[in-house]
């Protein structure tokens, strides 16, 4: 299994960071795949990959790179820069890093990726973090920017929902809750960032960054000993567009735009990701929290600037017998992707 030595500082000075860029490359491996995991990107695919494939066999070139570049288990490092930290930057001056990577570096790193010799015409074809960074605009103006708005309210609230987390049970919770079964701490100052076998790695001083995206996707990148990432599939995916299913007969009791809210709060969530997830507007999400408020299905607290909402046990208990289970997921539970790529 691949996994880090972290030292206490590497620890403490540990933050989420939402980036733009991420988000586009997370984009683009799921184009390339041409696979989404859940109805929601799905459908997501559905509108953009005829665009996306039409486009590439416009630029050849452009299709040898991005399957290069992705490779099998290993990204070349400059298609996946790791975020600076200090605040969020734009897409524009993220990509930045991309396009001012060595051209002399590139080729290497796409050895590195397909585990072997790249086909001649990448060979010689010049500047070619370039050539990726103008595949990433396209992928971010065409298939991320229209519903960015809504990508980063979904990416926000995972974090808030995160942070909550880790005042409460702390890092080692926090990060075994980050992506089951393949990120989780292991102890002696040991975090496991994906199950392949590559070397062990040291983190002493250097700032530990966290980056959702909200493709199920995932890797870790770093910047010799200073930044290290592990950008991981949020919580809140952006959804399958009809979300949980809403038992009938729930829907019958309390509506079926009610049902839809509470059966997606098995893990906490603020409004802002409700109304993301499900659609409806601000006011109605607000007015159909109230009313499972007073009910005494859901529960409210504070995180920080935020208010997350989840099940109370009688909300629990009421989605597990609707929904027919034996069963169900426990509160506070969480859903979420694996690190499915890590250079």
């Amino acid at each position: 299994m691949g996994w880090w030595r972290l030292g206490a500082d590497s620890l403490a000075r540990g933050r989420f960071v939402i980036s733009p860029l991420a988000e586009t490359v997370a984009a683009l491996k799921t184009l390339h795949a041409a696979a989404g995991a859940h109805p929601g990107e799905r459908a997501w695919l559905a509108g953009r990959l005829p665009a996306y494939r039409a486009r590439l066999a416009a630029e050849p070139l452009d299709a040898l790179l991005v399957r290069a570049a992705l490779g099998r288990t290993w990204n070349a490092d400059f298609l996946t820069p790791t975020p600076l930290g200090e605040g969020e930057q734009t897409f524009e001056e993220e990509v930045e890093a991309v396009r001012a990577a060595e051209p002399g570096d590139a080729v290497p790193q796409l050895e590195v990726a397909v585990g072997g010799p790249v086909p001649a015409a990448l060979r010689s074809a010049g500047d070619l973090p370039r050539r990726m960074a103008g595949v990433l605009e396209w992928v971010w103006r065409e298939t991320v920017l229209p519903d960015w708005a809504r990508r980063r309210r979904v990416l926000e609230a995972d974090v808030v929902a995160r942070t909550a987390r880790l005042g409460q049970g702390g890092w080692a919770a926090a990060l075994d809750e980050l992506c089951p079964g393949k990120v989780r701490w292991l102890g002696d100052g040991r975090l496991q960032v994906n199950p392949r076998a590559y070397p062990p790695r040291r983190l002493d001083g250097g700032r530990l960054l966290f980056v959702p995206v909200t493709p199920a996707q995932g890797w870790v990148s770093w910047a010799g000993t200073e930044r290290s990432a592990i950008v991981y599939a949020c919580s809140g995916t952006l959804a399958d567009t009809g979300g949980p299913a809403v038992p009938e007969a729930l829907g019958a009791l309390l509506g079926t735009a009610r049902a839809g809210v509470l059966v997606r709060l098995e893990a906490p969530k603020s409004t802002s990701q409700l109304v993301a997830l499900t659609g409806q507007g601000l006011g109605s999400v607000g007015r159909h929290l109230r009313v499972l408020l007073d009910a005494g299905l859901v529960r409210r607290r504070r995180a920080g600037r935020s208010v997350l909402y989840d099940w109370t046990e009688a909300g629990a208990v009421l989605v597990r017998a609707q929904a027919g289970t034996r069963e169900g997921p426990r509160p506070g539970a969480r859903r979420g992707g694996g690190l499915g790529e890590a250079p």
